[in-house]
């Protein structure tokens, strides 16, 4: 029985276990830099909106960085308006998530970043997804005339790719999923904030 506790013990503590310490030093390096570059990607739209005075335009003075930290932007900007509702949403839920990962990494979570990180998402969830859609449906008339990624037969790998039909597809997909991830999320936050808040109002 003893030593059936002890291997259950030892099991559990391998389990516990996080990452060795060089894994450890990396992933703290990684995300520090990805906090870094999303602060950047922050101080480039607000000191652009500042020397314009205007929101048009401040795409293109983060397109470069923006494309280095998120890749697999692959359309084309006819609608500056939705990109820079999704970027603001992006830039500001990639600071707080590289900052708690990091911060957790370390064993040393402010509780404002963690409740950041369970919270923001309640308005920047669903402003991202909206500037995405709206992002992907001013794309597709100039998606259908220009071919934009598309394979058309006849080909050497007799195999065809419609990207427009690809994008409508992607919509669509939004119906069922939106939903679930963030519902998951809200599920997620009254799980780790809500002995916390509980504890507050009987304060």
């Amino acid at each position: 029985m003893g030593t059936s506790k002890t291997a259950h013990s030892d099991s559990s503590n391998k389990k516990k276990r996080g990452p060795g310490t060089l894994a450890t030093a990396y992933l703290v390096i990684y995300n520090v830099v990805m906090t870094a570059g999303w602060l950047v990607i922050a101080v480039g739209l607000v000191r652009a909106y500042l020397a314009r005075g205007s929101y048009h335009g401040l795409y293109y003075s983060i397109e470069k960085p923006l494309k280095f930290f998120q890749t697999g932007a692959l359309l084309e900007v006819q609608s500056e308006d939705s990109v820079l509702l999704f970027v603001v949403a992006w830039t500001v839920t990639e600071i707080i998530r590289y900052s708690f990962y990091t911060f957790s990494l370390l064993n040393h979570l402010p509780y404002l970043i963690k409740w950041a990180r369970y919270t923001f998402f309640i308005v920047l969830y669903p402003m991202g997804v909206a500037g995405e859609l709206l992002t992907i449906y001013a794309a597709l008339p100039y998606v259908q005339k220009t071919g934009l990624y598309s394979i058309t037969l006849p080909n050497k790998y007799n195999f065809s790719f419609d990207y427009h039909t690809f994008l409508i597809l992607i919509m669509i997909s939004y119906i069922p999923l939106f939903p679930q991830l963030y519902f998951h999320m809200m599920r997620q936050r009254k799980k780790v904030l809500g002995h916390v808040e509980e504890y507050s109002k009987v304060e």
